[in-house]
């Protein structure tokens, strides 16, 4: 049986989805964002074995929707005969997968029959929100293996900050998120890209917070916030989605510190893997805008994965091509604002 979850059946949802970006709380937390929201369970002699969360965005100057569906279990035939019903439910023109499906990098061809699955079933190949790489780190292993996974460098900036007397404080609290906020701030600022917006923040906060499932920890020397980063955990499995830093006082290495002693944290918590939310493709290029912060992650150690990718399950495809022209349009215009803002 394939239905619509109910209020009373949120635990039982949180149990069988396996990514935040899935969980009833963040999709509550959109829903305040101005979205819809839609929940739908698959059923097996009354029992609900998977299910998805699917937002729907307005799009301008047409009477249709943008449908997303992020981190979701492998696609099967229930699965796109559901988003199926939710696109035509909600006047979607698309509705966005990008699974939660990765293997190692240098095994992808082990993604091209799921490929030719959602191409089959109407998906063609879209642009990606979620980077397709990120790193992965086994928790598993011990805290004395991992440390010698780290590069050299890396191990001798995570001492280093441990010699110069940063501290790794966890926050987990409105002030927490005001002192993120504010350092994000910053980082924005000086790094010339875009981030979400306060409010988005704090209405993440509001939602979030009681969960247990997002933690807020800094990095202080001499009395000052460096370094504040944003962690999810999910059953067993912690993850890096947000960070910022300050300019000040970088020789400290502060952010090194903050990423092993997140290491650290998650096998305390006894988390078996730590996803670090994206990264570059293999070799990629040091004039890329991302080059420094996937050269910071590559330095732990951990596998570099391929996720299966960025899909639009299209239901008018004429519109659905004009759409993508006018998207790749507006995406070229942001990228000269922002040049134009730092000259």
């Amino acid at each position: 049986m394939i239905r619509e979850i109910r209020l009373e059946e949120k635990d039982k949802y949180n149990q069988v989805v396996d990514h935040p970006l899935q969980t009833w709380e963040w999709g509550e937390f959109r829903h305040q964002t101005g979205l819809k929201v839609e929940r739908v369970g698959f059923f097996s002699a009354g029992r609900l074995n998977k299910a998805i969360q699917v937002t729907f965005h307005p799009l301008p100057f047409i009477n249709y929707t943008a449908g997303y569906f992020p981190k979701g279990y492998m696609p099967d035939e229930d699965q796109l005969a559901a988003l199926k019903h939710l696109a035509e439910k909600n006047r979607a023109l698309f509705i966005k997968l990008e699974p939660e499906v990765a293997k190692e990098v240098g095994h992808a061809s082990a993604h091209r029959q799921l490929a030719d699955f959602l191409v089959e079933h109407g998906a063609i190949p879209g642009r990606p929100l979620f980077s397709n790489y990120s790193f992965m780190i086994d928790l598993k292993k011990s805290e004395t293996e991992l440390f010698a996974n780290l590069s050299s460098k890396t191990r001798y900036n995570v001492n280093l900050a441990a010699r110069k007397g940063v501290a790794i404080i966890e926050d987990t609290s409105d002030q927490g998120l005001e002192t993120y906020i504010k350092i994000l701030e910053e980082t924005t600022h000086r790094k010339g890209f875009y981030a979400h917006t306060p409010d988005y923040f704090r209405k993440m906060w509001l939602n979030l917070k009681d969960s247990g499932m997002m933690k807020i920890f800094t990095a202080v020397y001499e009395g000052q916030v460096l370094v504040s980063w944003i962690i999810f955990v999910l059953h067993n499995k912690l993850y890096y989605p947000y960070g910022a830093s300050r300019s000040i006082h970088r020789d400290v290495m502060a952010s090194n510190l903050m990423m092993w002693e997140m290491i650290r944290y998650g096998k305390q918590k006894k988390c078996t893997q730590f996803d670090l939310w994206g990264c570059l493709g293999p070799e990629p290029s040091p004039r890329d805008a991302w080059f420094g912060f996937h050269k910071f992650k590559q330095g732990y150690g951990g596998q570099h994965m391929e996720y299966l990718g960025s899909y639009d399950l299209v239901t008018n495809q004429p519109l659905y091509k004009v759409f993508r022209f006018a998207e790749t349009w507006r995406w070229r215009w942001l990228r000269l604002k922002t040049q134009l803002s730092l000259s």
